[in-house]
């Protein structure tokens, strides 16, 4: 498994603090532990990030895989780059851990996004660090594999 260095580990980090606690006016623990296990796609052009995405692994073998901040730089948006990367994630997800459904806490202004992937709902809208969330899944087909 690829390592990142610790400068591209600076730049997803930089990416990610930009976008969701400064754009966002969201102080909240971005470093939350759970980045040394998680899988990292990203979004290259060359040595630049355009975007970023985590997968988590399941606690439990009958839990979801979460995929999770999902985010494309300032410099970059408009050029559809979420929808490739969320499709990578997704593809990932099925390949990796076919047996489990995935899912993901959206911003509330993403639902229709994430629905169009085959997310569902789960959760009524909650306040998540001052900004609307939205639990959302993607189930299991008959065959096991994420829809």
């Amino acid at each position: 498994m690829n390592e990142l260095s610790a400068h591209e580990l600076y730049d997803l980090l930089k990416m990610r603090v930009d976008v969701f606690v400064v754009e966002q006016n969201c102080p909240y623990p971005e470093l939350d532990g759970k980045d040394a296990e998680a899988l990292h796609l990203r979004l290259m052009d060359g040595a630049q990030l355009l975007a970023s995405a985590r997968i988590l692994k399941p606690h439990r073998p009958e839990d979801a895989t979460q995929i999770g901040r999902v985010v494309v730089s300032p410099s970059h948006r408009g050029k559809r780059l979420g929808e490739a990367l969320v499709k990578e994630a997704v593809l990932a997800c099925e390949r990796l851990l076919p047996a489990n459904p995935i899912a993901l806490s959206a911003q509330g202004h993403l639902r229709r996004f994430y629905e169009s992937f085959g997310f569902a709902a789960t959760s009524e809208e909650y306040l998540e660090d001052g900004i609307p969330h939205i639990d959302m899944i993607r189930p299991l087909q008959p065959g096991g594999t994420a829809s």
